[in-house]
C-alpha cells in the first residue's frame, strides 16, 4: 500500500475521516509540521515510522481532524435554540431535570460557549432550570484551548456580538477570556464520535455540525444512528448547512424549517 493509502486508511479507522487521492495535497500540508519535527523526509517515512496507538499516530490524527470553529457559526441554529427549542424542551421536562446539550467535535470551544451564552441569557425564561453543556473532540490540543477559554481579537471578531462579549468575557493583554461563570457552565471531554457513545449519557439537544461532510455515507449513517440512541424521542439535532440526515437514516426527520432534525418518535427502537 502507498504511504498515502496507509495514512488514509488509519485516519478512516481512527476518526472516520475519508480522504480520496485528490486530497494528497491536504495530507502533505497538514502533516508538514510533524515531518519537520520528526526529521522525516516525506509521507513514506512517516507511514513507515507510525505504529498503532502510538503518540505519533495520535499526532497525525490530531493534525488532520483539527477544524475551524467560530462563535455563533451560521446563526440559524442558535436562533432556533433561543426562539423555540429550549423553551419547548423546558415545558416538556419535569421540574428539577437538567437540559443536556452536546457540542460534538467542539474543537476550540466557540460552539459550546455560544450554546452556553444562549442558555445563560434565557435563565429567567427557563425558570432557573440547569442547562448542562458538554463539548467533545477527538483532538487534544484544541480541547486544551477550549478549557482555557482564551481567544484572540481575531477569533472574537468572527461572530461574537458585542453585548455577548461585554457580558461573558474579560479583556486580557493578548485577547479575551471567558468569564468563570460561563466557563464553569461547559465541560470539555476528549471523545471519538466513532466510539461507544453510551458513557456520555442522554442529550436533549445535539450540535454535530460540519463533521459529517468528512465521512463516507456508511460512516455518516453509523454516527447519526449512534447519536439518535443517546436522545429522547423529542430531542433535536443540529447539523451543518451542507449536511443532511435525509436519505441516511429514518431516525431523524427535518423540522424548524430545515434548520434542525427531530428525533423520530415512531422510530425510536430502530437501530
Amino acid at each position: 500500500m502507498s504511504a498515502f493509502g496507509t495514512i488514509a486508511a488509519m485516519l478512516k479507522a481512527r476518526s472516520g475521516l475519508t480522504l480520496g487521492p485528490d486530497k494528497l495535497y491536504l495530507l502533505e500540508t497538514r502533516l508538514a509540521p510533524i515531518l519537520r519535527r520528526e526529521g522525516l523526509a516525506d509521507l513514506a517515512a512517516l507511514a513507515a515510522r507510525m505504529k498503532p496507538a502510538s503518540a505519533l499516530e495520535r499526532d497525525v490524527v490530531d493534525a488532520m481532524t483539527t477544524n475551524e470553529s467560530l462563535f455563533f457559526r451560521d446563526g440559524k441554529p442558535f436562533d432556533a435554540l433561543r426562539q423555540t427549542v429550549l423553551a419547548r424542551l423546558h415545558a416538556a421536562r419535569p421540574a428539577g431535570a437538567a437540559l443536556r446539550i452536546w457540542s460534538a467535535a467542539a474543537s476550540t470551544g466557540q460552539e459550546a460557549y455560544s450554546i452556553a451564552m444562549v442558555a445563560a441569557d434565557m435563565a429567567a425564561a427557563l425558570q432557573g432550570r440547569r442547562v448542562e453543556v458538554l463539548g467533545t473532540d477527538l483532538a487534544r490540543e484544541p480541547l486544551d484551548r477550549a478549557r482555557q477559554g482564551a481567544y484572540s481579537q481575531f477569533e472574537i471578531q468572527r461572530g461574537l456580538p458585542m453585548q455577548m462579549l461585554v457580558k461573558h468575557f474579560t479583556k486580557e493583554d493578548a485577547g479575551w477570556r471567558v468569564k468563570p461563570s460561563l466557563r464553569d457552565a461547559v465541560v470539555f471531554r476528549e471523545w471519538n464520535l466513532l466510539s461507544d457513545l453510551r458513557p456520555l449519557g442522554m442529550f436533549d439537544i445535539v450540535f454535530c455540525r460540519n463533521v459529517l461532510i468528512y465521512f463516507d455515507p456508511p460512516t455518516k449513517r453509523r454516527v447519526l444512528e449512534a447519536i439518535a440512541r443517546q436522545m429522547p424521542a423529542d430531542g433535536v439535532l443540529f447539523l451543518g448547512g451542507a449536511e443532511t440526515a435525509v436519505g441516511l437514516t429514518e431516525m431523524f426527520k427535518p423540522e424548524l424549517g430545515g434548520v434542525g432534525y427531530l428525533r423520530a418518535n415512531a422510530l425510536q427502537s430502530a437501530a
